[in-house]
């Protein structure tokens, strides 16, 4: 513990010796030098202290979220300037070295002094970042987008030709704090035509409370002819705090499970149902809480008991993990699989249909959009909320429409 904190102290002062040096090779004025150290170290103390503060029986509170957000505006601006100012040192390490042996060279002069351009170049690169994320934290957790998306598969039953299916998924309803932007999203879910509703997961952070003021809200999804589906995420079991005892987690848990029903969704919980229309059919089935990294509760056998190979199937699961390690190679033939969790890191840079990047890529390999193994897909979305970082940049809060057709390629 003491060698961690060691090693984060002294990453912290490479980064403010760094950063330092980008307004020291521009800003002359003591005065001005000396009050941005003191800043940089009031803003130290008040993130360290924040985060000593947080309480492990309540879990992620406002203050958490500000203290979280308010460290990314300072840090990763300072990071980025850290880059461009230490790759300088190692350009001017070199030079003093090719001076020194090649031409030379010694004292002060073998090495090259700060040259301004470099660090104006820093901070603007810098400034991208901290404008993104304070755009993320005032409009872009807020900043719903629709996504659709249309898959083609040569065994789906005819009657389910052109079928439509919305998908929401962590919604994480501790985090809001503006009442009429998530109205203004349940409108956005309200104004799409499908057939059938399904919600992937983490309905709150941790707690059944955060959802209870937004009851009402939720409520106003629309009925669907075909239904309003739902699986528990790994942030519904509450296993991110320490309780006071197994047995409020565990009422906790039943509530958690009950809001699913109170705004009208059938939670399925390692269980299956068949949607009929017309003559045809398609199991639909809902696994609990699988990832490779967090609980594994879930039980794909289980859930879809007496499905058989031939029935088409569409799979709830939260982390697309599951997809990844026991989904998509099963000999029963799940031809698709609808998740969440990853939030695409909130944090990324997205052009439809050319570039798409976050760091949730180096962790998950399937973290938004659609992919596709040997005929079957899994589908991530990039989910309706927001965790931890009271924000999104690049990486929008999304609703989900996708339409199931009949063929052998995908639009």
């Amino acid at each position: 513990m003491i060698l961690k904190f060691l090693i984060l102290c002294a990453l912290l002062l490479f980064i403010e010796f760094y950063s330092y040096q980008a307004f020291r090779t521009l800003i002359k004025l003591r005065w001005v030098l000396v009050g941005y150290q003191i800043i940089s170290l009031l803003l130290l103390i008040f993130i360290m202290y924040s985060f000593s503060q947080v309480d492990r029986s309540v879990g992620q509170t406002r203050q958490f979220m500000f203290t979280t957000g308010l460290m990314l505006l300072v840090y990763v601006p300072k990071i980025v300037l850290t880059l461009i100012m230490f790759g300088e040192d190692i350009f001017r390490l070199g030079a003093g070295i090719v001076n020194y042996f090649v031409y030379n060279s010694s004292g002060s002069e073998a090495i090259p002094s700060r040259r301004k351009f470099i660090s104006q170049i820093g901070l603007g690169l810098a400034a991208v970042p901290f404008l993104s994320l304070i755009y993320g934290i005032f409009e872009g957790k807020y900043n719903f987008k629709v996504i659709k998306q249309t898959i083609f598969f040569p065994d789906l039953p005819d009657a389910f030709d052109g079928f439509k299916i919305t998908q929401i998924s962590d919604v994480h309803s501790g985090s809001f704090d503006n009442p009429d932007k998530i109205n203004y999203a349940i409108d956005l879910i309200n104004a799409q035509e499908a057939d059938l509703i399904l919600f992937t997961g983490d309905i709150v952070n941790t707690h059944a409370k955060e959802m209870h003021p937004w009851l009402e809200t939720f409520k106003r999804i629309k009925n669907y002819k075909y239904g309003k589906f739902s699986v528990l995420g790994n942030h519904d079991y509450g296993e991110y705090v320490t309780w006071p005892s197994e047995k409020e987690k565990d009422e906790n848990f039943e509530e958690i499970k009950n809001l699913y029903g109170q705004i009208g969704f059938d939670l399925l919980l390692n269980e299956h149902r068949y949607i009929q229309k017309g003559d045809d059919k398609i199991a639909l089935i809902g696994v609990e809480n699988w990832g490779q990294n967090f609980k594994k509760a879930g039980d794909l056998n289980k859930a879809s008991e007496n499905v058989t190979q031939d029935d088409f199937k569409v799979v709830m699961s939260h982390d697309p993990t599951h997809w990844e390690y026991e989904i998509k190679n099963h000999p029963k033939k799940f031809h698709l699989t609808l998740s969440g969790h990853t939030h695409g890191m909130q944090f990324g840079i997205e052009i439809p249909g050319y570039f798409k990047w976050s760091l949730a890529q180096y962790i998950y390999k399937q973290w938004a959009g659609l992919y596709e193994n040997a005929g079957r897909y899994v589908y991530v979305n990039r989910g309706f909320g927001f965790h931890a970082y009271p924000g999104r940049v690049g990486i929008m809060p999304e609703i989900t429409v996708i339409e199931l057709k009949k063929g052998n390629n995908v639009a």
